[in-house]
């Protein structure tokens, strides 16, 4: 059993590369729920999301749910504002604005977490952003706009405020809330604190998914949509959320923001790889922008708030 938990341990320790393995399946995500949006209403998916994730995380989870249950009780307000924010309305926003707005739109929105994250912390627990940090987030922003704008600043220029905007903005905002939150979650083993987030997430979205089917919502199933379904129950809600609350652990939430960053470069090569979209050299300057910024915003002498990940240590 040692030798199985070795690779794992020694993952939960790599906080980079746990940050980016999150952007990648949240690009995933980008992709997948661009290419449902007809299929799927937007609750519904959230819900049908995050019930399945639910469901995965549970049967494993129930030892160390039951250690922590007096923990959980005694902390219950702060674990459904959570759960509220990280869980249930953003994604529900989310999904929500991907009917209305362009991907350009969501996309360049959802690069102003990091900012928005500093700023909540900022606000919360007055902690201020180094040198390198706000650096390194106005590089990798910048990465953002080329890519997004395909090298011209015209179309940043011309973006108007639709209602979908407005719902990725406020989904970017209740998302840098989470973030920051994560910063004095209750100390609580990793999967008990997933396991209470998500399935609380899921059962505060049941009153919207039942509005939204009384209003004639319906979902249309197929292999490619269950195959969709299952990608987004699995990669960008279960690994992802493992591999962003730990890395935060490790790292905290300025110095994880500006991984969100990687979300559109890698919602990029996803295009490229598997929908045959063209590479352009503002692709290139943009990733090159990104990958800067997250190297200046990432330095640092020492990790000071390391740990070793709950129940791992031996």
């Amino acid at each position: 059993m040692a030798s199985l938990a070795a690779p794992f341990r020694w993952l939960f320790n790599r906080p980079y590369l746990l940050l980016t393995l999150t952007s990648l399946f949240w690009a995933g995500n980008a992709v997948v729920g661009r290419a449902v949006v007809e299929t799927f209403p937007p609750i519904l998916l959230a819900q049908l999301r995050w019930t399945g994730a639910a469901m995965l995380i549970l049967p494993f989870a129930r030892s160390a749910l039951k250690e922590d249950w007096p923990v959980i009780r005694r902390h219950f307000g702060a674990l459904t504002l959570m759960s509220l924010c990280g869980i249930t309305i953003f994604n529900t926003l989310l999904y929500t604005a991907l009917a209305y707005t362009t991907a350009l739109n969501v996309v360049l929105l959802q690069a102003a977490m990091p900012l928005t994250i500093a700023l909540v912390v900022f606000v919360v627990f007055r902690e201020r952003l180094t040198g390198g940090q706000f650096a390194g987030i106005i590089v990798s922003f910048i990465g953002v706009a080329i890519i997004v704008s395909g090298g011209d600043w015209h179309v940043l220029m011309h973006l108007k405020l639709n209602p979908g905007d407005a719902m990725m903005l406020l989904a970017v905002i209740v998302y840098g809330i989470y973030s920051a939150l994560l910063k004095r979650r209750p100390p609580l083993h990793w999967l008990s604190f997933l396991a209470v987030t998500v399935t609380w997430g899921a059962v505060m979205l049941l009153p919207a998914s039942i509005f939204e089917l009384a209003q004639g919502a319906r979902i249309e199933m197929s292999f490619s949509s269950a195959a969709a379904l299952f990608y987004v129950v699995v990669f960008p809600s279960v690994l992802a959320y493992i591999c962003f609350n730990r890395g935060v652990d490790l790292v905290g939430p300025n110095r994880a923001g500006p991984f969100f960053h990687f979300v559109p470069l890698f919602g990029v090569i996803l295009s490229v790889t598997l929908l045959g979209e063209r590479f352009t050299v503002a692709h290139a300057v943009g990733a090159a922008c990104i990958l800067g910024g997250v190297f200046l915003a990432s330095r640092r002498q020492r990790v000071r708030n390391r740990v070793e990940p709950p129940g791992m240590s031996s």
